[in-house]
């Protein structure tokens, strides 16, 4: 005489597993295909105007003018010694501009971090407006007293802007959508590739002058760059 075992359905408990591996596998895709749709869409590589790659992607001023001293400048914006060295010998770069006397190549790196990348990619979109050198000194002007501190999100990095004139649609736009965080990453590649391990970092004529006497006096800094 056959009998049943403690009432056991069988095809009702194969039913109820597959319902939940089911609900599981919804559950993970829900979670998975944001983040797939997001890595889908990439680093935009949109390229700040005027900028060459031979140049390790510096925005750079007077490249057309001849028999002058070149000036390069690594730099981090949250760098707090950076702030310094724009402090010091920020008006005298200026006027290396202004009055066409040296070729001033700016590397904006970001070795401090995510914050470093939103504010290198503000710079340029500044740039875009022909505002770069101003923004460039009211950024140091507001920069952080802590690295990363979410002090520095797009709606600051706008507002900043607006203090110095750029107050465009298109602008908004590029600060908001990282539009050269591209170009970014590869100012930080061209600047490993020569070397730099730390900022500020400045070349006159391919060599490096001394940062620990010309960097911080600003007769001294002006002496380098007139020995080009």
């Amino acid at each position: 005489m056959s009998s049943k075992k403690n009432g056991s359905q069988p095809g009702k408990d194969n039913f109820t597993r597959y319902l939940v591996i089911g609900v599981v596998i919804i559950v993970l895709a829900i979670m998975i295909v944001p983040t797939v749709l997001s890595k889908s869409k990439g680093v935009s590589q949109a390229t700040p105007s005027g900028i060459d790659a031979n140049n390790g992607y510096a925005i750079s001023y007077n490249t057309e003018v001849k028999n002058v001293p070149v000036v390069d400048i690594y730099e981090d914006f949250q760098c707090p010694i950076c702030r310094q060295f724009e402090a010091l010998n920020g008006e005298y770069i200026n006027s290396l501009i202004t009055e066409k006397k040296a070729v001033v190549n700016f590397h904006t790196l970001s070795f401090l971090g995510t914050e470093s990348v939103r504010a290198a990619n503000a710079a340029a979109c500044a740039n875009e407006e022909g505002k770069f050198v101003n923004y460039h000194f009211a950024l140091y002007a507001n920069q952080p007293a802590t690295e990363n501190s979410g002090e520095w999100s797009s709606e600051k990095l706008i507002s900043i802007a607006d203090g110095v004139g750029i107050k465009s649609d298109s602008f908004k736009s590029c600060v908001k959508d990282l539009k050269f965080e591209g170009w970014v990453n590869k100012v930080a590649d061209a600047g490993a590739k020569s070397q730099v391990q730390s900022t500020p970092t400045v070349y006159v004529g391919g060599k490096e002058i001394d940062r620990n006497t010309e960097y911080f006096s600003a007769d001294k800094f002006k002496a380098a760059v007139e020995r080009g």
